[in-house]
């Protein structure tokens, strides 16, 4: 298993729940997602409720240093090995580590104040991936949510949209992405692999021969069909909790819908798309996720783990590891745009939190939740902004700083969704979707 799918504390990605639907029919998308992006074009007005998001979670807290807020006048121990850029907004620069989103600047905003207390892999994602903090202390190897994630929250708000789950992600399910009191209907749909791979298909879930072979199966038949994979009877047998009806149910909506099977094709985008976003697994994964929005899927996570460089982050920076984000983010920005479909599609690339000002021995750096980074673009996010900052070496959020809960409730407000309602667990105890916190005013400008 490669190191760059783990944290600090040994623990790989994984997928809690693997169930999808094989990509066999081959359809290309319809003429009414052209008229979709031919309307935003012209600058049609998109309503809260038509705004989709593609979550960019950045597993292990990636360094603020490193990506939007160099520090070229502080110490060499602070500054690090790399130099700051200009972008494409005059008097603004990034690290060097992200030429290809300098170039792109000017289509979203880089967010340099939110900032929290919680220096752990498990407390920092729940705080980042819910907007609430931990009620209790939560170590690197916690898997774990005490609150619906926003994709399960968006998902129960929305339910399915032409018989498309309103929360999917890429390749697997975050540690505290999952849904908690909201039930199993409302948890991620996996979509594991890589669609790099010439045979990617959205896997555990084929379509039966009855259904390949043009024969046509009323919902008892397929259903019956679908009882005959093993590998979903083996996942039903590992965990009766995880609802399994609800998931033969998505099952069954994805192998008939042809705009779901024409949305994982991805083989059907040309061969400069591809090129664009980088013939990678991140790359193609961000491909896919603009696919999927396209489409109308409400919320899509792509996990892309392996931040936490407690050593040799510059060697890893470097590297393809760094280098296929960098293509992989500003080629989706350029191509929502470019489709029309920014101003419809809320884009957000984050961590737990960032990393420490000093370098350590080991030429790294550790967890720092006091200062962080976060990307935002699309759904009337300003164009061209760097929003706060941090001090001058970059230690603490110094400037028109932002808790998690105003994160959340900016990314619940874009999507139209009250993040001050009042949900309610199923023994009927009431629990604010947010406690706290504002929308980010200037990222409504």
């Amino acid at each position: 298993m490669s190191a760059l799918n783990r944290n600090c504390a040994g623990l790989a990605r994984r997928d809690f729940i693997q169930l999808g639907v094989g990509a066999a029919f081959g359809l290309g998308l319809s003429d009414v997602l052209r008229l979709r992006a031919q309307a935003a074009k012209a600058g049609g007005k998109v309503s809260p409720e038509q705004v989709n998001c593609i979550f960019i979670w950045l597993d292990g807290g990636p360094s603020h240093y490193e990506l939007f807020d160099p520090k070229p006048d502080a110490p060499k121990e602070i500054r690090g090995e790399f130099k700051s850029i200009p972008t494409a907004v005059p008097g603004t620069h990034f690290s060097e580590c992200v030429p290809k989103l300098a170039k792109v600047a000017d289509k979203f905003t880089a967010i340099r104040s939110i900032c929290h207390k919680d220096p752990n892999h498990g407390g920092g994602n729940h705080y980042m991936m819910t907007g609430a903090p931990t009620p209790v202390p939560v170590g690197c190897g916690a898997f774990v949510t005490f609150h619906p994630s926003f994709g399960s929250v968006v998902s129960y708000k929305r339910g399915l949209r032409s018989g498309l789950p309103g929360y999917m992600t890429l390749p697997s399910v975050t540690r505290s992405g999952g849904s908690n009191f909201l039930g199993s209907e409302h948890a991620p749909f996996v979509i594991g692999g890589s669609p790099e791979s010439k045979d990617f298909k959205v896997r555990d879930v084929v379509l039966p021969p009855e259904i390949s072979d043009g024969r046509a199966l009323n919902r008892q038949e397929l259903r019956k069909s679908l009882d005959r994979l093993a590998r979903i009877e083996a996942k039903a047998a590992e965990d009766p909790a995880l609802g399994f009806d609800s998931f033969y149910q998505q099952g069954i909506d994805l192998v008939t819908s042809p705009k779901a099977q024409a949305a994982f094709d991805i083989s059907k985008e040309s061969d400069k798309t591809r090129e664009a976003y980088g013939r990678t697994d991140l790359g193609q994964r961000l491909l896919l996720a603009r696919r999927l929005v396209e489409v109308g899927v409400s919320f899509v996570t792509v996990n892309y783990g392996g931040w936490d460089h407690h050593t040799k982050i510059f060697e890893t920076l470097k590297g393809e590891f760094n280098g296929k984000f960098d293509q992989g983010l500003s080629a989706l920005i350029t191509d929502l745009d470019t489709r029309g479909l920014l101003d419809s599609t809320l884009v957000l690339a984050l961590g737990e939190f960032g990393r420490t000002p000093k370098v350590n021995k080991d030429a790294g750096r550790d967890h720092w939740p006091h200062a962080m980074s976060v990307f935002a673009a699309g759904a009337g996010v300003p164009r061209g902004m760097v929003l706060g900052a941090t001090d001058a070496k970059g230690y603490y959020a110094a400037e028109n700083v932002h808790s998690p809960e105003d994160f959340a409730c900016t990314l619940y407000t874009k999507l139209g969704i009250d993040p001050h309602q009042v949900l309610h667990t199923n023994t009927g105890r009431p629990v604010p979707l947010v406690n706290g916190g504002s929308p980010i005013r200037e990222l409504f400008a």
